[in-house]
């Protein structure tokens, strides 16, 4: 992060030039190439034959789909306004984002903590589902119709079907059919003991190597803004921190609670409290415009979660070593313990 700022700061043209080929309005191809790099080594892990089993753990899908489509976007909206009844451009901005779901760099966070990772696709698989279906609907109702009800300032949102699917199959889809594609065929040429045994830990760093050049790439797009605005930045961080803490915390007890194994519960709260920023940037560029405060609080967004999720790694992984262990559960080889 401080290589980027300072990336940012020291080359001014910087901003420009990795801002200059995008592969979705307000995406830079820099961003795109980060994050294939740190998705597809993850998903190449992924036994994809034991999804049906995953598909049958309705508690852990219904618990999924209501913190994600239901609680977050509540929360959001609801911190948006306590904390920024003054700022309305910075509350929407949060509020785009809240209802943008995560589907790209969860799975990093998810494998970083120990969590499962066939769990992990079907959750991200389900949360595009859903944003291709339901973004647009929830946008109207929490910018014109909740607030108008509640007697609070209403905005528009004008964001199409297509946009948000782009972002999907972009973001989701291309490293989704490369690391099928990748075990697929290398099982069937040279077995699953070599792919899992020689090909997968090469593959491995480059996950963690994606993360990191992701990062400096991000914090070197806003090095400036930060640095020039920072009074924004913490108005804009504070109910992004309340978000991230209630989702996630709120998340993982609720996971405890229904006796999921430690691996599901991390997964669940990963996926509940990561947001899909390539979209909320997107949409947030595409309808208010470029130097909207909208759009500063959609870039905010991402700054402020990679930090913070990166810290909730190590808290699920001190939680992990005082987990009940009651039960069969499946590990992250795939065999029971």
């Amino acid at each position: 992060m401080g290589l980027g700022i300072g990336l940012g700061r020291a080359v001014p043209s910087l901003n420009r030039h990795l801002d200059a080929i995008q592969v979705t309005q307000g995406t830079s191809l820099p961003i795109f190439v980060g994050l294939l790099v740190m998705m597809y080594p993850v998903l190449a892990k992924v036994r994809y034959g034991r999804l049906t089993a995953v598909t049958r753990d309705g508690r852990m899908l219904v618990s999924s789909l209501v913190l994600n489509w239901v609680v977050g976007p509540a929360v959001m909206f609801t911190l948006a306004w306590l904390l920024l009844p003054d700022l309305p451009a910075y509350r929407t901005g949060l509020i785009i984002v809240g209802l943008a779901r995560c589907i790209a760099m969860v799975l990093i966070w998810n494998d970083l903590s120990g969590g499962d990772r066939e769990t992990a696709a079907v959750l991200v698989a389900l949360n595009s589902l859903f944003q291709i279906a339901a973004f647009a609907l929830l946008g109207y109702f929490y910018l014109s119709v909740l607030p108008g009800w509640l007697g609070l300032s209403t905005v528009g949102l004008h964001v199409s079907v297509g946009t948000i699917a782009e972002t999907v199959a972009i973001f989701l889809g291309v490293p989704l059919v490369a690391g099928y594609l990748t075990r697929t065929i290398m099982e069937r040429r040279k077995g699953r003991a070599w792919y899992e045994g020689r090909l997968l830990p090469r593959l491995g760093p480059f996950a963690l190597y994606g993360l990191l050049y992701t990062i400096v790439i991000l914090f070197a797009l806003q090095g400036r803004t930060i640095t020039a605005r920072p009074g924004d930045v913490v108005r804009i961080a504070l109910p992004l921190l309340g978000y991230f803490a209630v989702m996630w915390f709120g998340s993982f007890a609720l996971g405890r609670g229904l006796h999921l194994p430690y691996e599901r519960t991390a997964t669940l709260a990963f996926t509940a409290a990561g947001n899909n920023f390539e979209l909320a940037i997107a949409v947030c560029i595409g309808v208010f415009g470029v130097t909207s405060g909208e759009a500063l609080a959609g870039v905010v967004g991402p700054l402020i979660e990679v930090p913070v999720l990166v810290s909730l790694v190590y808290v699920a992984l001190w939680a992990r070593r005082r987990y009940p262990q009651g039960g069969t559960a499946i590990g992250r080889t795939g065999h029971c313990r």
